[in-house]
């Protein structure tokens, strides 16, 4: 055995000393780049105000402008980018965003300028950052409507906080979601399948699950099982979410909702509370995710009071944005 391999931990410890400064680099190098673009917007824009006619003498500026720079400094500054530039400037300088930080990437500020409403723009941005989202992820996160199925559990005055603060978990509700959108999983609508198999596809799709699921959770088990009076119980997911300090059960169910489904999450979270979690944890919140359900048949169920058992539907297709729109505005009417 080397010398190196048995102070295996020092080699361990330079690597990451590595790896974290590569990443700090490359970090710098684009919070650099993005406030150099803003910059580059600013004086562009400033410059077009002087100008008499600021559309066509802004449009022959840009051509222009892209000409020179690309001979002396190469790529990256074709007609486009520079018109990104300009309209990244006009969209941050209005002190509605992170802008004086600009912590993401460019990239990511490309995506969010094409978001038309400033304080869903805003929640993107905050998310994105807290939770080191990639290109790939906030696009995700959009595409899937997150901020329009967060506002639609919330008054008025909770959706305007989204946008200032992001979203902030302080109870079992805040982190909820109606419906949860599982289109990661590759089923379409139309699909037949089973419980089985759909808690199968979750397991195998966990860490999209798990950012689905948001902030805080870490997953314990699949088909937990628990005994008493002789009888055998299971629980399909198990998680904890470290905000909360609580467990979350989670009872999947391919159909519509019934009653009985209702009582059975009931029971299992009754056990939780009283034989599972420690004194110093707070209740456990209790799931169903569900195909189909009634509204009315799941408050008539659960008592006046309940902040502990919860029913959301999924669905396994992207959900029609307008659609969820549309509901929010109903919702802020009545």
């Amino acid at each position: 055995m080397s010398k190196l391999d048995r102070e295996n931990s020092l080699y361990h410890q330079i690597s990451e000393l590595l790896r974290t400064a590569r990443k700090n680099v490359l970090q710098s190098v684009n919070v650099t780049m993005t406030k150099t673009y803003f910059k580059i917007g600013k004086l562009i824009v400033e410059e077009e105000q002087n100008g008499k006619q600021r559309a066509v003498y802004g449009e022959k500026l840009i051509t222009e402008l892209s000409k020179e720079l690309t001979e002396e400094y190469g790529k990256g500054f074709s007609t486009t980018n520079l018109k990104q530039m300009r309209t990244f400037y006009l969209t941050y300088s209005k002190g509605q965003t992170l802008s004086d930080e600009f912590k993401l990437s460019w990239s990511h500020y490309l995506m969010l300028m094409r978001i038309d409403n400033p304080a869903e723009r805003n929640f993107y941005e905050i998310e994105a950052l807290e939770n080191n989202w990639s290109l790939r992820e906030l696009q995700r996160q959009f595409d899937s409507a997150l901020y329009e199925r967060l506002a639609l559990s919330r008054e008025k005055s909770e959706i305007r906080k989204l946008s200032e603060k992001g979203l902030v978990i302080e109870k079992a509700q805040d982190s909820l979601k109606d419906p949860y959108v599982l289109e990661f999983l590759g089923l379409p609508e139309e699909k037949k399948y089973s419980e089985t198999e759909l808690e199968q596809k979750l397991i195998d799709k966990l860490e999209h699950f798990l950012l689905e699921l948001g902030k805080g959770y870490t997953f314990v088990g699949r088909q937990v099982r628990f005994t008493f009076d002789d009888r055998h119980f299971r629980i399909d997911l198990v998680f904890y979410n470290r905000l909360l300090q609580c467990f979350v059960l989670i009872d999947l169910k391919i159909g519509e909702l019934m009653h009985q489904d209702i009582g059975q999450l009931q029971m299992y979270v009754n056990y939780y509370d009283r034989y599972v979690k420690l004194d110093n944890e707070n209740k456990t919140i209790g799931i169903i995710l569900c195909k189909k359900k009634n509204d009315t048949l799941v408050e008539i169920t659960l008592p006046e009071n309940n902040e502990q058992i919860f029913a959301s539907k999924y669905q396994t297709v992207l959900p029609s944005k307008e659609e969820l729109k549309k509901l929010i505005n109903s919702k802020k009417t009545e």
